[in-house]
């Protein structure tokens, strides 16, 4: 029995367990997923179906996004958790699907249909002996959320630096 993969695109691209494994040469940040997942073998055996779903509409020129049999759906004015609820929803074999993401809401909405959630840590730390890090010597030792505070507030300082300039 194949499995089907539902990924929350955005979800893992802002991840600092993925993040130290990217290549920053892309210019297209989603492509770079797509690669990863793909050449990787994230999503286990090649007969599983992927479905990577990202927030907001494709950019021009994204043609090249098609290439990798995996299949993309673009949220337009809604949100990506909100398709992937839809996937889950619409799915005929529930049992089957794989969602991976962090959000909670998600999570919490998944396994209430008796799906399975993966989060994004287990989905791309495992595979670490595939792929070289970008910077050996990178060394995370904060979670997402303590990183996404120290963001916000070095963006306080910055905007507060940048308007007495």
């Amino acid at each position: 029995m194949s499995l089907q993969f539902v990924i929350d695109g955005n979800n893992i691209m802002h991840h600092p367990g993925y993040i130290k494994f990217i290549n920053n040469s892309h210019k297209d940040s989603r492509l770079a997923l797509l690669e990863f997942i793909r050449f990787n073998g994230l999503c286990g055996s090649g007969k599983n179906n992927i479905t990577v779903v990202f927030d907001g509409y494709p950019r021009l020129g994204a043609s090249s996004l098609n290439n990798l049999e995996i299949n993309i759906v673009f949220s337009g004015i809604g949100t990506a958790d909100e398709e992937i609820k839809k996937i889950c929803e619409n799915s005929k074999s529930i049992k089957t699907i794989v969602v991976v993401s962090d959000d909670n809401e998600i999570k919490y909405f998944v396994k209430s249909m008796v799906a399975r959630t993966l989060g994004v840590k287990e989905f791309v730390g495992e595979k670490k002996t595939l792929c070289k890090p970008k910077n050996e010597t990178l060394d995370v030792k904060m979670t997402y959320s303590q990183m996404c505070k120290v963001n916000e507030e070095l963006k306080k300082i910055w905007l507060r630096e940048k308007k007495g300039e």
